[in-house]
């Protein structure tokens, strides 16, 4: 998540102060991700660094409040960050495909009991999220957006590890080892345009 591209986003509506930015950055968020306020001042100063925002001077009659507003740069690399697609050519290193394929070479370790544990828990979150959903989404159009995101994310983990789970098990029907990594990857690296 950029928080540096969120904050000038809320300065491209006017200035601003960084309590205010945090205030408004958890709102607009669904309060689903909390930011502190060290991390919001320490981005404002990098951003001021680099042109993107200024900052008013605090004044004795202000009060120790600096209000900061977001620069013609700023609203360039604003316009330009929204418009961007982000890089999703290569897959993110995630924990729990990690964990199934290390699961795999682990003597005394069932794999299949390991992918089911993990969706019994991710089964467990959505209905969660649902509940949330039902509960608070109707009043809060940006939570109503994070909640969807995150049910639609969990909901293909759970397939994913569906996928992988009837795989290994047709695998070890047709008594097959599962693939070498060195012997697949290669290929899919130089389809996909991922390199090492």
């Amino acid at each position: 998540m950029s928080v540096k591209h969120a904050l000038l986003a809320l300065l491209s509506e006017g200035p601003k102060y960084g309590l205010q930015l945090r205030q408004e950055f958890e709102a607009r968020t669904g309060e689903v991700w909390p930011l502190n306020v060290g991390q919001v001042y320490t981005t404002l100063q990098r951003l001021e660094r680099d042109g993107l925002v200024e900052s008013d001077d605090a004044t004795e009659d202000d009060g120790p409040q600096k209000g900061f507003r977001i620069t013609t740069g700023g609203e360039h690399e604003l316009a330009q960050w929204l418009r961007t697609p982000p890089d999703l050519s290569e897959p993110p290193r995630d924990e729990l495909v990690i964990k199934i394929l290390v699961a795999l070479r682990v003597p005394g370790v069932d794999v299949h009991e390991v992918i089911q544990a993990h969706r019994r828990y991710l089964v467990e979150l959505m209905q969660q999220w649902t509940r949330l959903k039902e509960d608070e989404a109707d009043f809060d159009l940006s939570f109503a957006l994070v909640v969807d995101a995150e049910l639609y994310r969990l909901d293909s983990v759970v397939r994913w590890l569906d996928s992988a789970d009837g795989r290994l098990k047709r695998a070890a029907v047709d008594g097959q080892l599962p693939p070498q990594a060195a012997g697949a990857m290669p290929k899919l690296r130089k389809r996909v345009g991922v390199h090492r």
